[in-house]
């Protein structure tokens, strides 16, 4: 099978191939960071930047040939103009370092949660000769807006979701609630993996299973407990779809339907409903002569409706579930029909409709504990590098043994201002600000004003910090707001 090689030294946009001629002729180190400036929310969670750094930054990045094909590539691509690739520049960096590149990156920890308009990433070349290996690493660096991005908005709806089971159930169900139904729905496998991977920061629940294959790659997720549905990297139950119910017939529609149940005898498993009439599934089919199985069953039907209005739909099924096979009252006050009946909602699901679905439900009394989301494309591919506004931008530079700020302050557009030094990002609590290091410092890296944040996570082709991703998991849960409703 063929697949795809891009050649590492082209891992960036054309024109920064032509950018080691455009800095000063003193110029000794380039230094930059990544922040967000703002948009959907006022925070992020750094998520996914371990993969991105040793899929791409450690170890022996590139080699002779790599160099000869890029020279090629080069050569055509820009019409043969002698300023493009620098060659001579590539083949002194395989000369001394070996194909490993003398770059420092630091970041917070994966998993925290930082405010807006600050550093989370830094990266500076660490050798003076090869200034311009910095920003040349920025197109493929800056892509953990991606991660960052799924990461935030999977954490914004934990939030929500988490403060309704407090309030009207059994928060210890918070895991489960979001499942990633991302895979089909987004550009690419690895988009899939890396967004995917960032959702299970948060939650357990995925059919992406390419994620779960990058967790065990690259954050020693395999380590955990597999059977242990709240303590594993990605959890999944078995599940029908329409061709699987249709393919039956409509006349047949039950015989589906009993199959699932014989083939099921216990646990968890889901059905999509809605294929012809899902008042008539749920009240004649599965309440009908399929209701005493359900009943005697050990485990949990999950019906899952899949068109409609998505409030209009779930209660009227919550209704007929009620009425046929039985609810209570729980100790919160809110009605929970019986256990052995749940409710997946996949269809139209983004954050806002998750704060309108669980709002208006649990207004009309019903408990957040019979319901779930499934979450396509709104999770993994309904995002771009505005949604949080992302970028990458150098802010200081070494010339001649001398550092100096840098910076950009469009007159246009002063929201797009970009901070001048170098930083550190330090923690007060759970907050964090933004620091300019003293160009005078002998340990740019320490500060008087607290702990800093920023962490090398590589140095020179070395990884330095080596996260799991229970690790991750364990700080995330740290910046959790939801217990506070």
């Amino acid at each position: 099978m063929q697949s795809l090689r891009l050649n590492p030294i082209l891992n960036t946009d054309s024109y920064k191939l032509t950018h080691w001629w455009q800095y000063p002729p003193d110029t000794r180190h380039i230094y930059s960071y990544i922040e967000s400036r703002g948009g959907m929310f006022e925070e992020t969670m750094l998520a996914m930047l371990q993969y991105i750094v040793k899929s791409n930054f450690a170890g022996q990045v590139f080699t002779p040939e790599d160099i000869e094909e890029a020279r090629r590539f080069a050569h055509g691509h820009y019409g043969g103009h002698p300023k493009t690739f620098n060659y001579e520049g590539f083949k002194s960096l395989y000369a001394k370092h070996g194909g490993r590149l003398p770059l420092r990156i630091r970041a917070v920890k994966e998993g925290t949660v930082v405010k807006s308009h600050n550093a989370l990433v830094t990266i500076e070349n660490t050798d003076p000769e090869f200034y311009w290996l910095t920003n040349w690493a920025e197109t493929v660096l800056l892509q953990v807006w991606y991660p960052i991005t799924v990461a935030t908005i999977s954490r914004a709806i934990k939030q929500v979701i988490g403060k309704a089971l407090v309030r009207t159930g059994d928060p210890s169900l918070l895991p489960l609630k979001l499942i990633d139904f991302g895979f089909r729905g987004v550009s690419s496998k690895e988009s899939a993996a890396i967004g995917g991977a960032a959702h299970l920061i948060n939650f357990v629940g995925t059919d992406t299973i390419a994620a779960i294959q990058l967790l065990n790659q690259f954050y020693s997720a395999d380590d955990l407990t597999a059977t242990d549905p709240l303590n594993c990297a990605g959890y999944a139950i078995p599940a029908s779809e329409h061709s699987t119910i249709t393919a039956w017939g409509e006349a047949n529609e039950g015989q589906a339907y009993a199959n699932i149940l014989e083939n099921c005898p216990e646990g968890v498993v889901a059905c999509v409903s809605d294929s012809y009439d899902i008042y008539n599934a749920v009240r004649n089919l599965w309440g009908g002569a399929l209701r005493e199985k359900i009943l005697q069953r050990n485990g949990t039907l999950v019906i899952r409706p899949d068109s409609g209005d998505a409030v209009a739909v779930l209660e009227e099924l919550f209704k007929i579930v009620a009425e046929v096979f039985g609810y209570e009252v729980n100790k919160k006050g809110w009605k929970v029909t019986v256990p052995c009946i749940r409710f997946l909602q996949g269809d139209g699901v983004n954050y806002y409709t998750i704060q309108n679905i669980t709002g208006q439900l649990t207004r009309k009394g019903w408990s957040q504990d019979i319901w779930s989301y499934g979450m396509g494309g709104a999770l993994l591919q309904q995002v771009n590098r505005d949604t949080l506004r992302f970028a990458l931008k150098c802010s200081a530079i070494d010339r001649g043994g001398k550092w100096h700020n840098v910076y950009k302050n469009p007159k246009t557009d002063p929201t797009k201002a970009s901070k001048g030094g170098r930083f550190n990002l330090i923690r007060s609590g759970k907050d964090f600000f933004t620091v300019e290091v003293d160009n005078d410092s002998p340990n740019p890296d320490s500060s008087t004003l607290g702990v800093n944040a920023l962490e090398t996570i590589l140095e020179d082709g070395k990884i330095l910090r080596d996260m799991t991703l229970q690790e991750v998991r364990d700080i995330a849960v740290k910046y959790d707001t939801y217990m506070d409703a």
